[in-house]
């Protein structure tokens, strides 16, 4: 009835991309905290989508789409979702435009390399490291920076921001080596999230 791919290897990619679209609207609403949880949690399914997909029994076609529809989503999640925030966060001055951009493209820019840089064969088989940063690591990154702007009461969060960004879209793009997290680092990963979340639902809102 419909086109695309709805069976259950794909279903947590979904969820990610619907907290990352009602984050959008939070921050449209000016509700930032409640917006950063939803970028923590979409966080958290791209975290782990990739195995819960590899756990499914899948067709060549479906794990193509897979791929695919997981660097889509990352697109709107983990690029343009984040530029949005800001922009509603009041950061809107011209001289951020700049660094919007740049964050944008180095987004685009690393997805569209690794989705043409392997096969179809290997991309679908967990890797020991990233090359450069994942742009998945905004998810961490600004709720993290976030709660330090709440704790601290840092009131010049433009020059804060603006440098997290710079920063971040130029490890986008760089050839570093960054350890993926496999084994306990899972576990300790969601452990830090939900503590997140709840200093951000519990005590700070």
């Amino acid at each position: 009835m419909f086109i695309g791919k709805w069976n259950k290897s794909v279903i947590l990619t979904y969820i990610g991309l619907a907290f990352a679209v009602f984050g959008m609207y939070l921050s449209f609403h000016g509700s930032v905290l409640q917006a950063m949880s939803c970028l923590l949690v979409a966080g958290i399914c791209d975290m782990f989508d990739g195995f819960v997909a590899r756990k499914c029994k899948r067709t060549d076609e479906e794990k193509r789409f897979g791929i695919e529809l997981d660097s889509l989503v990352d697109t709107i999640s983990f690029v343009a979702f984040p530029i949005v925030l800001l922009f509603n966060m009041g950061l809107t001055s011209i001289y951020y435009v700049p660094i919007y951009i740049l964050f944008g493209i180095a987004g685009v820019a690393r997805l569209a390399y690794f989705n043409i840089s392997l096969d179809d064969e290997n991309k679908d088989v967990p890797i020991k490291h990233y090359t450069g940063l994942p742009v998945t690591f905004i998810a961490v990154t600004l709720p993290l920076a976030q709660l330090i702007v709440e704790l601290a009461n840092i009131t010049n969060i433009g020059i804060y921001y603006g440098i997290i960004m710079f920063v971040t879209a130029v490890l986008n793009i760089s050839k570093i080596k960054v350890p993926k997290p496999k084994g306990i680092a899972y576990p300790i990963a969601l452990i830090m999230a939900i503590i997140t979340l709840v200093l951000f639902l519990g005590v700070l809102w």
